[in-house]
């Protein structure tokens, strides 16, 4: 980068740090509530809600891992997009009013409500581990493959920058996180579609031609197998995507999983009101739909310019193997003086705003579902926030230490999916019987918790050809049997008063939500028949 890029880093830099700094030592002075640092209640506003969705969403697992599943193996990719903003619109509709009904903040706590205290400490392990091991890590682990692609900077260094650049933000709270999202939101997409823009332009030029459309559609002609968002089984690439299996099994529970049942996301909509969160969430499901445009096709261009004699050495490895997560940082060198900069600094601030994010949602777990519980259930509430700002301490610095070890894996997308999708199964079937059955049971629910992660792996590795898209759907029917099975054995053991509350004007959502959601249901509707 030219030092003009550097100064536009640092200004950056400056200004979100500082504003995190000045929030915390603010709030170190002033009376603060646990509800407030951990939630934000009440002072999220519908576009903050949706942007900060998104700004937690789009980070390094999508910049660098989408763009390089891009490159791999093209737009079916971009099924994790679409599928996530359709599940979105149902997450609105019928998860979250029983959140907001119920006043759950924490998914502990709904689990402890419905099934009790056993089964919810249980999967605040799970969530936790995976959040520190899988999440934590992998966010790292890209982030700093892009600062070192880019600056120059070593890997190790580069990995304590953000995670210390993350610390300073996740300090203020999920206020502070919430409104800077926004702000990053903005500049990601703009520096998203500037950098699209210009990889269909050189690509264009690659071919004598000149302009946006004309890259399209030479990216279409040039990679035709990269424009299939159905996979057959002749593909190289159909045990990460096995086909209709996937659109219509597995990637269905991921996304459920990740939208409706994860303290990350859920967190950001649960101190609003229902019209706000509603709106908040159609707002992210939206620019879920827009999300390939920016992630995806840009590693499809690097891959037709790899094609032509491009990047040749900007995607290797030390081994010279081919990277693909290397496209994405590889193509924003391409970007002018100045604008290179902003993009650099837009998307090191949406790495560290889902390190951010995850981080407030790893010590809202820890310090209301486990240390509020079992270590000091008298706690005052500067007493759970300093335990929070320790638990944030803690979480980074095993992810610092365990980030190099993600270099081993071809694709970290793929690294991310299948690894969460150990627990995804079971978290699907425990929460939508227990939101949605009222013969759900705590037993069922227990056997379920202890049996997905043994049951995952044993498909995994009694089964290693298997697609873990296919695998995860066949562990969710495994885990649903066994828990209406379980459930009817223990039907004795049924408390009714633990069902959640429901008044019927709840999945009643208003006019404008209805017309938003139709209108993202047929655009999703109108790629799939365009790219079947």
């Amino acid at each position: 980068m030219h030092p003009a890029d550097f100064l536009v880093f640092l200004a950056y830099f400056v200004v979100v740090a500082g504003y995190g700094l000045w929030i915390y030592y603010r709030k170190k002075n002033e009376s603060s509530s646990a509800d407030d640092f951990f939630l934000a209640e009440g002072s999220l506003t519908w576009w903050a809600i949706g942007s900060s969705i998104i700004a937690s969403n789009i980070s390094a697992e999508q910049f660098i891992g989408m763009s390089g599943a891009g490159f791999a193996l093209g737009l079916a990719i971009s099924g994790y997009e679409w599928i996530g903003a359709a599940t979105l619109i149902l997450v609105a509709l019928f998860l979250i009013p029983g959140y907001l009904k119920n006043r759950i903040f924490t998914m502990p706590q709904f689990l402890k409500q419905r099934y009790g205290q056993l089964v919810a400490t249980i999967m605040a392990v799970f969530w936790l581990l995976v959040y520190v091991f899988i999440n934590l890590t992998s966010i790292l682990y890209l982030g700093a493959l892009t600062v070192v692609n880019l600056s120059g900077f070593g890997f190790m260094p580069s990995v304590l920058f953000l995670a210390i650049f993350a610390i300073l933000i996740t300090l203020g709270g999920m206020k502070v996180i919430g409104y800077t999202d926004v702000i990053q939101v903005v500049v990601l997409v703009l520096g998203g579609l500037a950098t699209t823009v210009i990889a269909l332009d050189l690509v264009a030029q690659q071919f004598g031609q000149a302009g946006v459309v004309a890259g399209l559609l030479l990216l279409r002609e040039q990679a035709p197998g990269h424009f299939h968002m159905i996979l057959d089984k002749a593909n190289p690439h159909y045990k990460d995507l096995p086909g209709l299996g996937a659109v219509f099994g597995g990637m269905w529970i991921a996304n459920i999983s990740y939208w409706g049942c994860n303290q990350y996301i859920t967190q950001r909509a649960l101190g609003a009101d229902l019209k706000t969160a509603r709106a908040g969430i159609l707002f992210a499901a939206a620019m879920k739909v827009l999300m390939p445009l920016i992630v995806v096709v840009p590693g499809i261009a690097v891959f037709v310019l790899h094609q032509k004699g491009l990047f040749r050495t900007e995607i290797l490895d030390a081994a010279g193997t081919v990277k693909p997560d290397k496209a994405y940082s590889a193509l924003i060198t391409l970007l002018p003086t100045g604008l290179k900069g902003l993009s650099f600094a837009a998307l090191t601030a949406a790495i560290v705003a889902s390190l951010a994010g995850k981080a407030n949602s790893i010590a809202t777990i820890f310090t209301l579902d486990i240390y509020k519980r079992y270590f000091n259930p008298l706690a005052r509430e500067e007493t759970l926030i300093r335990v929070g700002r320790y638990a944030i301490l803690v979480s980074c610095g095993i992810a610092v230490l365990l980030a190099p070890q993600l270099g081993k894996f071809d694709q970290a997308i793929q690294y991310i999916q299948e690894y969460t999708g150990f627990i995804s199964p079971g978290v699907c079937v425990i929460f939508l019987l227990g939101f949605f059955w009222p013969g759900a049971t705590a037993p069922a629910a227990l056997a379920v918790a202890l049996a997905t992660i043994p049951l995952s792996a044993g498909f995994k590795y009694l089964t290693p050809d298997m697609p873990f898209l296919d695998r995860m759907g066949y562990v969710f029917l495994l885990l649903t049997a066994l828990m209406i099975a379980i459930s009817l054995a223990t039907a004795s053991t049924r408390d009714d008063t633990k069902a959640l509350r429901w008044d019927r004007d709840d999945f009643c959502p208003g006019g404008g939500f209805a017309v938003g959601s139709v209108l993202v249901m047929g655009v999703l509707a109108a790629l799939y028949a365009v790219f079947w």
